[in-house]
């Protein structure tokens, strides 16, 4: 009996045993790099380890720093660039107007046979802004009178049921492509006349841009009273922007240089004005004779 005793403590010994738990199915990623096997690190934990590594690294502050560098250098030369072929500076000027100049200024466009004094203002040898001085040029009025011609033809497009954007559009690029070629026509003449003056691109480009005025008033008569007064209009607009671009590039273009020159140069400014003035009618015609029927 005591041996089957024995054995019957022996056999609960063994019976009094704990199976092992079995392994969880999650690894718990709470405590950082101890809970993860092989001693690895969590992947948020390394991005952010990496993060502090880079921003602590010196050489890698070096780059930052000479790509900063390198980035402000690049501003400054597109910059340096813009400014060799736009002044803005320059720009600003032939915007300095104000609601007293642009109506004197389409008046001068319209009738400029009583006025006098053609000559440019100056102070300091500095030119007048177009709001003090109404015998400078100024890209107001050719900027707004082309947004005027373009919505001034699709009206007259839309009267005579032929409107679409597509005509419209070919209407107003034709009108700015005309302006782009007579300043290059003006600005090779210049250079062929040697002729020394004050004269830009955006000079050119204003004289140029004043033919908007007088397409728009024979556009709108055109409606007004038929083909008829069109013509009227367009005969009237076109002589007065003839003399007005005559007397304004004898001042303006020829400069005092050519004072006393030698005669043949004198001979081809003076045609290089009469050419740039005889020009303006037939374009003027050319953009406005299909708008009005």
């Amino acid at each position: 009996m005591a041996y089957h005793s024995g054995y019957g403590a022996h056999g609960s010994k063994h019976r009094a045993r704990v199976a092992p738990d079995p392994p969880p199915l999650f690894e718990d990623t709470s405590g950082g790099y101890s809970s993860q096997p092989g001693g690895y690190p969590a992947p948020g934990a390394d991005v952010a380890f990496s993060v502090n590594h880079l921003l602590g690294d010196p050489m890698a502050n070096v780059a930052m720093a000479y790509g900063s560098s390198i980035a402000s250098h690049g501003k400054d030369m597109v910059h340096k660039e813009l400014h060799r072929f736009v002044s803005v500076n320059k720009l600003k000027y032939f915007f300095a107007v104000d609601s007293a100049y642009v109506a004197k200024k389409l008046g001068l466009l319209v009738f400029p046979y009583t006025h006098q004094n053609w000559e440019v203002q100056y102070s300091r040898d500095v030119p007048l802004p177009p709001r003090q001085d109404l015998n400078a040029p100024d890209l107001y009025i050719p900027t707004m009178a082309f947004i005027t011609y373009v919505l001034l033809a699709g009206m007259a497009l839309g009267i005579q049921k032929r409107f679409s954007p597509e005509v419209l559009g070919l209407c107003a690029s034709t009108a700015l492509v005309w302006v782009v070629l007579e300043v290059l026509a003006l600005l090779l003449g210049l250079y062929l006349a040697t002729v020394r003056s004050d004269l830009s691109t955006f000079h050119l480009l204003a004289y140029s841009g004043y033919k908007y005025v007088g397409m728009i008033l024979s556009v709108l008569t055109g409606l007004l009273f038929g083909s008829d007064g069109y013509y009227v209009a367009l005969a009237w607009t076109s002589s007065a922007l003839m003399y007005f671009i005559v007397r304004s590039f004898r001042t303006a273009a020829l400069g005092p240089d050519s004072v006393g020159g030698p005669v043949p140069r004198q001979h081809l400014q003076l045609y290089l004005t009469l050419g740039a003035a005889a020009f303006q009618p037939l374009i003027i015609y050319w953009l406005t004779f299909h708008l009005v029927r």
